[in-house]
């Protein structure tokens, strides 16, 4: 096999397609991983300014809505949306 005919099979579209597709799964898998802590994160800071915002006088309803639009950025439906 020549060199010019082992460069044209590397870059065979084939190929690089099947190696880019057999890491897919496990790439979401990760991605979903990482996803799911930083929503847990994200809900768990969105608490946590919730109850310093009442302890500063703020009122519980008023408190919730700020609480949602903070938190909102964590959404995944919101992060494709503005996408």
């Amino acid at each position: 096999m020549t060199e010019k005919s082992k460069e044209n099979e590397d870059r065979n579209p084939v190929k690089l397609f099947s190696m880019v597709l057999s890491s897919v799964p496990s790439l979401v898998f990760r991605l979903g991983g990482t996803f799911l802590r930083f929503r847990k994160d994200a809900q768990r800071a969105g608490k946590i300014f919730k109850k310093e915002l009442i302890k500063q006088g703020i009122d519980k309803n008023t408190a919730e809505e700020f609480s949602k639009i903070y938190t909102q950025g964590s959404s995944i439906k919101h992060f494709f949306h503005n996408f």
